[in-house]
C-alpha cells in the first residue's frame, strides 16, 4: 500500500480550534485556551505548520524551536514536535510530516541537525521518528514535566549527511 499524502502548510485561523495540542482541555496550569492567531511559519525562528492529509483534512500540527549546542549560529538546530488529532493517528502521517519538515529545514536553512524528543513511553512516536530517518541518541532523565511529575525522554536527531545519497 503506498504512503498516504501529507501536506505541511501555514496555519490558518480556521485551523486553530482543531489544533488544541492534546486530548484534554486542561494542562498543568488550567484550561487550555484555543489559539487566536496562527503560529509563524518561518523556518529560521520558532514556528509551526498545519499537517493536512490527502483528503484535505487538518490532522494536526508540527512545530519547532531552535536550540544551541555552541556559541555560534552554526551550532543551532531546530527541535521539532508533532501532535496529531487522535482519529488520524496510526496512518503514517506523523512519520511523513516529520520527514517532510526535516527535508524543508535541510533545503531552506543551514541547519546540520534536526532534533526531536519524546517520552520514553511513547513507542508509536519513537517508531515514527526512526522511520523518518532519526537516530535515538540517548535518554534525558527527568526532562519533561507532564501529568504532575517529571518523565524521562528519548532524544533523537537526524543529520544533513544522513539524508545525502551515498557516493
Amino acid at each position: 500500500m503506498p504512503d498516504p499524502a501529507v501536506t505541511l502548510r501555514p496555519q490558518r485561523p480556521s485551523d486553530l480550534p482543531l489544533l488544541v495540542g492534546g486530548d484534554s482541555p486542561f494542562d498543568d496550569f488550567g484550561p487550555i485556551a484555543v489559539g487566536t492567531h496562527p503560529a509563524p511559519s518561518r523556518l529560521d525562528d520558532a514556528g509551526a505548520l498545519t499537517v493536512v492529509d490527502e483528503a484535505g483534512q487538518v490532522v494536526g500540527d508540527i512545530s519547532w524551536h531552535w536550540r544551541g549546542w555552541g556559541p555560534n549560529a552554526g551550532s543551532r538546530c531546530p527541535m521539532i514536535g508533532i501532535w496529531l488529532r487522535p482519529e488520524h493517528r496510526g496512518r503514517g502521517l506523523g512519520r511523513l510530516a516529520q520527514r517532510r519538515l526535516v527535508e524543508m529545514f535541510f533545503t531552506h536553512t543551514r541547519a546540520n541537525r534536526v532534533e526531536a524528543h519524546t517520552d520514553v513511553e511513547n513507542v508509536a512516536e519513537q517508531r515514527a521518528l526512526e522511520a523518518a530517518g532519526f537516530t535515538r541518541e540517548g535518554t534525558t532523565r527527568g526532562a519533561q514535566w507532564r501529568d504532575g511529575a517529571y518523565h524521562d525522554g528519548h532524544l533523537y536527531a537526524v543529520l544533513r549527511a544522513d539524508l545525502q545519497p551515498a557516493g
